[in-house]
């Protein structure tokens, strides 16, 4: 439980920095979902999440790769 809490802790902060880089509650709810399936082995470190979400283009929700657009 208590790893679980921290997880959670952490994606809220991964996805609240995430989202000041996006911008809008809509960006950010486009793309944590997408953050967390990729790119969980890089939280906290905003900067490599968004390169590995940049490789992983393919492989995002339609709305979040229009987020990288």
């Amino acid at each position: 439980m208590k790893t679980a809490t921290i997880l959670v802790s952490a994606i809220i902060v991964v996805t609240s920095t995430l989202a000041h880089a996006a911008g809008t509650p809509e960006q950010r709810r486009a793309c944590r979902a997408d953050a967390m399936r990729l790119c969980r082995q890089f939280v906290p470190r905003v900067a490599e999440i968004t390169r590995c979400m940049e490789r992983n283009s393919a492989k995002l929700t339609p709305a979040c790769r229009a987020q990288f657009k």
